[in-house]
């Protein structure tokens, strides 16, 4: 079981603290980086293989990381060397990767059951599977909809509900066979692709805990809920295999 994790950014909405840090090793709570909960998390749900794609400040990650083995994973690295957002720098490691594997952003906190997920993906032999988290958003106007110039329905104050991705997501080596290395392409772009020539990708949906760490209020928030939320993120110290 194969993990890349995304770790190139240089996690611009998170300044200051990602000044000096990478935005995976940000801390939360007294004693854990982001990363080192999210390493755990893999482990203890049987993962075996990680390969974290670095750029930004990248000795830092490649010193704290090292071979993985205090984890009990095996680990390499690949370097970016110019920014290629979520998709791209899987292009130059596909011959090292295996048929079906996951891929993370590198400042999640969440429940996800990350194994489940790349069961399903391989089960339901969709090209992309996306795990998703529930979202509901209060408009706070009076909606209308008009046609011909005219008001043909009213919503008082609605409720909007849509799922969003969690930066979690299984892949097949396939999907990504063909496109070439050195080229910048996002999560956006594969979706969008797939969708033109009628792959469209699965979803995975989960309703439990996750925070995606992109701005201070949300590292504010991880670290004030730490104490109420580390018994559902942190396994047992007897990993799963």
């Amino acid at each position: 079981m194969h993990v890349v994790i995304l770790a190139g950014g240089k996690g611009v909405r998170l300044r200051p603290y990602t000044s000096a840090l990478p935005k995976p090793l940000v801390p939360i709570g007294e004693e854990y980086a982001i990363l080192d909960i999210i390493l755990q998390q893999l482990t203890h749900q049987g993962f075996t293989h990680a390969t974290l794609a670095v750029g930004h400040l990248s000795p830092l990650i490649r010193a704290f990381v090292g071979d993985g083995s205090r984890w009990g994973l095996s680990v390499d690295f690949t370097e970016e060397l110019a920014p290629l957002s979520t998709i791209g720098p899987l292009f130059p490691i596909r011959d090292r990767l295996p048929e079906h594997f996951l891929v993370m952003n590198g400042d999640v906190l969440t429940t996800l059951n990350y194994a489940d997920l790349l069961a399903r993906h391989v089960a339901s032999a969709a090209p992309l599977t996306v795990a998703t988290s529930p979202r509901v958003v209060k408009i706070d106007f009076g909606v209308l909809e008009a046609s011909g110039g005219r008001i043909v329905g009213f919503r008082e104050k609605p409720l909007l509900s849509y799922l969003v991705s969690m930066g979690v997501y299984a892949l097949s080596r396939d999907t990504i066979a063909h496109y070439p290395e050195g080229m910048p392409f996002g999560f956006d772009d594969l979706v969008l692709d797939l969708l033109a020539r009628n792959r469209p990708p699965g979803i995975y949906e989960f309703d439990g805990y996750w925070l995606d760490i992109g701005r201070p209020d949300d590292y504010d928030e991880a670290n004030a809920r730490f104490d109420e939320i580390r018994p559902q993120l942190l396994p047992s110290r007897d990993p799963v295999r």
